[in-house]
């Protein structure tokens, strides 16, 4: 026996290469960014070693539970009477998974795996365990991460549709076997998609730009905002709603941090709000193409000024909300060469309302910008008037 251990441990040996397959990008960017994913995709096609690789990436410890051969009680907890129900009410206890997860100081990843074939009952139970991460009485640290995996319906026989609550709250991915990249693995190398690495520097433009980007694409259509699907089975997949809407907006805005690829965000927009509103979202953001604000901050005379009033006031607000995060006197005189610039081209009213909180920002000690004085009109305006006359010299 041990002889034949060895062969099968022989067998289960392999290297890895870099890979750059979208779809696990997507998954990776998902899971760093703590939103529940679900893969669909026909058994058999590597989607646990796939999620026990990521788990190891992260530094997460992998933890799978089969939720079709489960009660809602293992979920929802089991009711357990104490000495005074009365006065203590009845706790309700988790199963040794939950534990493990929540004793693990390094975090965890449930893998919820056979979704599709879990009962109606299993699927409500999970609402709390997906979007709360709470089984029973207990919090699960906010460390921990869900994917889960479910079969098509043409593979999934005496299974259930997901109940449009429980799929609403969820990425669907597609998981697809490549046969060049199964042949190469069995050979010995198998592909290996690194997670996102997040730039330090570029979290509060990339949620700035995020969130810009998601409420004007729904501003400028206000149809996508809900849209719940009139077939069942599309009920069962993405759709966009408010709820996936922040959800893309946190995607969107891991994208931007990090050097995650275009391709993977697409994937994980279309898993989010559905193949309709994503594509019309990645449309809109190439039309719109907004400079990064510390980009415009860098070089404030020579960034191109956008030929749209929209985008021109999402510069503005992102040039005066970045230096409200960092209020530098270089970086708060760069932002009023910004607003000169602007106002060559466009009515002076348009930079008003950020000129006043540019003024807000002043330090006694900062001289006062001469584009001030360029820009006609601004200088008579409440709260400009003291700025319009330098009081602390030449800069």
């Amino acid at each position: 026996m041990d002889l034949a251990q060895r062969l099968i441990d022989l067998t289960r040996r392999s290297t890895t290469e870099p890979g750059t397959d979208p779809y696990l990008g997507a998954l990776a960017l998902a899971v760093q960014a703590d939103l529940p994913v679900l893969l669909w995709g026909a058994p058999g096609i590597g989607k646990t070693a796939t999620l026990e690789r990521l788990a190891a990436d992260l530094g997460l410890r992998p933890e799978t539970v089969v939720a079709s051969v489960h009660d809602p009680t293992d979920f929802n907890g089991l009711p357990i009477p104490g000495a005074d129900p009365a006065r203590d009410g009845v706790p309700m206890a988790p199963p040794d998974w939950a534990l493990r997860l929540s004793r693990d100081p390094s975090g965890g990843l449930l893998f919820l795996d056979e979704l599709s074939t879990a009962t109606p009952a299993v699927q409500a139970a999970l609402l709390r365990v997906v979007l709360e991460r709470r089984v029973g009485s207990l919090p699960l640290p906010s460390s921990v991460r869900v994917v889960a995996a479910a079969n098509p319906p043409e593979h999934a026989s005496g299974g259930w549709a997901l109940t449009p609550p429980l799929a609403n709250r969820f990425v669907h991915l597609p998981w697809r076997h490549d046969p060049v990249v199964v042949a190469r693995g069995l050979g010995g190398c198998w592909p290996h998609v690194r997670p996102p690495e997040l730039w330090p520097e570029e979290l509060e433009s990339a949620v700035f730009r995020a969130r810009h980007a998601v409420s004007g694409f729904l501003t400028a259509r206000p149809g996508y905002t809900h849209r719940l699907p009139t077939d069942d089975a599309a009920r069962g997949g993405a759709w966009p709603s408010p709820r996936t809407w922040e959800m893309a907006m946190r995607l969107l805005a891991f994208g931007y941090a990090s050097d995650a690829g275009e391709e993977a965000v697409s994937v994980a927009l279309r898993g989010t709000v559905g193949d309709g509103a994503a594509l019309e979202l990645l449309a809109y953001l190439d039309r719109a193409d907004l400079p990064d604000p510390e980009d415009v901050l860098r070089d404030p005379d020579s960034f191109p000024v956008p030929q749209r009033g929209d985008q021109v006031q999402a510069v503005l607000d992102g040039v005066a909300a970045a230096v409200t995060r960092v209020p530098e006197q270089q970086r708060w005189l760069a932002a009023w060469r910004v607003l000169a610039r602007v106002a060559q081209v466009r009515p002076v009213d348009v930079v008003a309302p950020v000129a006043l909180r540019l003024a807000a920002l002043r330090s006694p000690e900062w001289a006062a910008p001469v584009e001030l004085l360029s820009m006609r009109g601004l200088e008579n305006l409440p709260g400009l008037l003291e700025l319009a006359t330098p009081a602390g010299g030449a800069r």
